[in-house]
């Protein structure tokens, strides 16, 4: 089985939120689970060569920690992720970004795209006021209830 079919198979897996896929395909066949949010975030790979084939050694791609940011005031509002997907800052690559640091949003304003499952989805304000924190990057993956901005 193709390392290229492995890593989308790991993608599938987040991006689904299951815990656990098997494939098999001929003598070969390839386990993906993932432990609860709790314990291990990275997806275990498990592979069943044939016994003819030489060992493949796949080691899980590496998962960026979160961006931490400063405590945000009482006063200040945080707006999560309502879903697992990718983050986009604008409606399309080289466009201007929906919003940054200094943006004044009134409700309903659109702020983000998540992408979920090939489903483009607009992320609104709920709150009127400032842009204080933007707090993930272009093209990052998000979890559900991930900070995103604070808006002030």
């Amino acid at each position: 089985m193709d390392i290229r079919k492995v890593k989308k198979l790991i993608e599938l897996l987040e991006e689904s939120g299951i815990a656990e896929i098997e494939i098999s395909e001929g003598e070969e066949s390839v386990r993906i689970s993932r432990y609860p949010q709790g314990q291990a975030a990275a997806p275990i790979v498990h592979y069943a060569a044939p016994p003819v084939a030489a060992p493949v050694a796949a080691a899980p791609a590496a998962i960026a920690a979160p961006a931490v940011a400063a405590a945000p005031s009482k006063a200040d509002h945080t707006v999560t992720a309502p879903m697992v997907g990718t983050y986009y800052s604008s409606a399309s690559p080289g466009a201007k970004s929906f919003v940054d640091i200094g943006s004044e949003v009134n409700v309903g304003d659109t702020l983000c795209i998540i992408e979920a499952m090939k489903m483009m989805n607009q992320i609104e304000s709920d709150k009127s006021g400032r842009v204080t924190a933007v707090l993930v990057k272009n093209g990052d993956p998000v979890e559900f209830g991930q900070p995103l901005f604070i808006i002030e």
